[in-house]
């Protein structure tokens, strides 16, 4: 019996288990994110996602950037979910992570209530733009917009934000 290499041609089993290890745990904080802080669903959408990655694994490793591609996949996942009947979960106000040192609790349930509040394309677009730090054209392929519709939903979402959260920003801003 062979063992799966990393050497030739040969994308197997071991490459993704590797590729899999390396990006899952980023996979889960942005759909942590996506979701609106619901962690057991942004499990199962990470999970989702490496599974599609999995199934096209050998035309996906052959790819320039297989992160970014594994991202996409994550989005369009989060985005299908709500349209899917059988899609019944509710976000609910308990997290299971515990914040680390220097983090303000307070900020961070607020401000993922905030997002959960969005419209699920402002919020991916806002996810994408501001937590993963890509640019206006990154963006738009990913959820295929144009570029000028994630810029007006960034600055709309954005709007929205501010507007939600302004008051709370500043009595959380104040020692």
């Amino acid at each position: 019996m062979e063992s799966p290499t990393k050497t030739g041609t040969d994308s197997g089993p071991l490459e993704f288990r590797e590729f899999a290890a390396g990006r899952s745990r980023h996979l889960v904080r942005t759909a942590y994110l996506l979701t609106g802080g619901d962690a057991h669903l942004a499990e199962d959408l990470a999970q989702e996602a490496l599974g599609k990655l999995y199934a096209g694994w050998r035309r996906v490793s052959r790819m320039e950037n297989p992160a970014g591609y594994a991202r996409t996949v994550l989005v369009n996942t989060f985005l299908s979910h709500r349209r899917r009947r059988s899609s019944s979960e509710h976000v609910t106000d308990t997290f299971v992570e515990a914040p680390g040192p220097g983090d303000d609790p307070a900020l961070r349930v607020a401000l993922l209530g905030a997002l959960a509040e969005l419209p699920q394309q402002d919020r991916a677009v806002l996810i994408l733009r501001y937590w993963e730090d890509l640019g206006v054209e990154e963006t738009a392929a990913a959820l295929r917009l144009t570029p000028s519709a994630v810029r007006s939903r960034a600055s709309r979402a954005l709007a929205r934000l501010r507007a939600r959260l302004g008051d709370q920003l500043d009595d959380l801003a104040r020692p």
